[in-house]
């Protein structure tokens, strides 16, 4: 466990617009009915309202998936993850569906520093488009999308015929769904397209979305995938043996979440939950069973065998016009980010710090120390 440093704007502006990162760094709810042009222009309202500490909760996430790429950029790991990360509707100059910073292109930019192709996946209910916008025009990202598709369902992007324009023309992948798709047609489909993702693109390493609105019983989705077929496209995606980032995203049955990036945790960790949940201070919240994994629904699957065969042969056809991975001359590589100096000569002993200060200060897990207290040795964190 690493707790992750915040964000700075600047690091927030390596994809966002100045303008939009600094709005949200002033706006609170104090003083939003001032400002109602700029609320419109940057979408901030109903999906996506002004709370209190809105920026150092964007800070806080960000900052988790830019520590995590940086991890495995300096080869400290071989998986991180981030749960509090995944808001993948975030776009430069805007927020949407309660994302407010796209964390998951920020840390695909961490990753390119150190990698020629990064291979994006989501498996969120809700189509990925913050982050296949992001890279729609390049070939150095590929996106690869599971998703829920028509019946004016948000964000309404995701068909099967968006696959990337210019240089990214057939680097952007959809997998557009109806509902009641179930754990077999999903992670038949799932490993078969992203088998020849990984075959054809030749990634240097994976970021992998998994939002768990995609569960059976999710307030907002709308699939029948069980806790076990979830994880199952993160298990299988695991044994690709590349540097793997994982995120959360999504989800609205809370205590089905917690359950599924728990359960999600331990198959990273190649280790077996108990079914039954220990005591905790949460414990009611899994009544009446107080079990870890949960079934998959009884929505009516409306995904024919038929349609999911096009769907796959549509995807495998666009493969098929990559010729190979894309070549890219790597030159010097970037600082990993942005850390503003202090000057510790400068503190008054006798002034209490601020938590935002205390934070900057903190000890870091990836120090180097001599003797016992060395850190550099048996690195698995995650």
């Amino acid at each position: 466990m690493q707790r992750p440093h915040k964000a700075y704007p600047v690091e927030l502006a390596q994809f966002h617009s100045a303008d939009y990162v600094e709005f949200l760094h002033r706006i609170t709810p104090s003083t939003e009915h001032l400002f109602p042009n700029e609320l419109a222009k940057y979408n901030l309202g109903e999906d996506c309202p002004v709370f209190e500490n809105l920026f150092e909760f964007c800070q806080i996430y960000a900052g988790g998936t830019i520590d995590a790429a940086h991890r495995l950029n300096n080869e400290l790991c071989d998986i991180a993850i981030n749960w509090a990360g995944g808001l993948h509707h975030a776009k430069k100059c805007e927020a949407s569906g309660f994302c407010y910073i796209n964390d998951l292109v920020l840390g695909i930019l961490e990753l390119l520093k150190h990698h020629a192709r990064v291979l994006y996946i989501d498996i969120d209910v809700h189509h990925g488009d913050g982050v296949e916008e992001a890279f729609y025009f390049t070939n150095r990202v590929m996106t690869v999308s599971f998703h829920k598709y028509g019946d004016m369902f948000f964000p309404g992007t995701g068909d099967v015929k968006e696959i990337g324009e210019r240089e990214g023309k057939f680097y952007a992948i959809n997998v557009p769904l109806k509902d009641g798709i179930d754990d077999n047609s999903f992670t038949r489909l799932f490993k078969t397209i992203i088998s020849k993702v990984v075959e054809t693109y030749l990634p240097g390493a994976i970021v992998l979305q998994c939002g768990a609105d995609s569960l059976a019983g999710d307030r907002l989705g709308c699939f029948n995938l069980s806790i076990d077929g979830h994880a199952e496209c993160v298990r299988f995606v695991k044994k690709f043996n590349l540097p793997l980032l994982i995120t959360g995203g999504g989800g609205y049955t809370k205590e089905n979440v917690a359950r599924c990036w728990a359960f999600e945790t331990g198959v990273l960790l190649d280790t077996e939950l108990p079914n039954e949940i220990p005591e905790n201070d949460y414990i009611k919240f899994f009544e009446p069973d107080y079990s870890l994994k949960i079934p998959g629904g009884h929505i009516e699957n409306l995904n024919s065998k038929s349609y999911l065969g096009t769907i796959k042969m549509n995807v495998l056809e666009n493969l098929r016009y990559i010729q190979h991975a894309p070549g890219v001359q790597m030159q010097e590589v970037p600082p990993d980010f942005y850390l503003p100096d202090f000057d510790e000569d400068e503190q008054n002993p006798d002034e209490r710090m601020d938590q935002h200060t205390q934070d900057k200060q903190i000890q870091r897990d990836d120090e180097y120390y001599d003797g016992d207290n060395d850190n550099d040795h048996n690195m698995e964190d995650m």
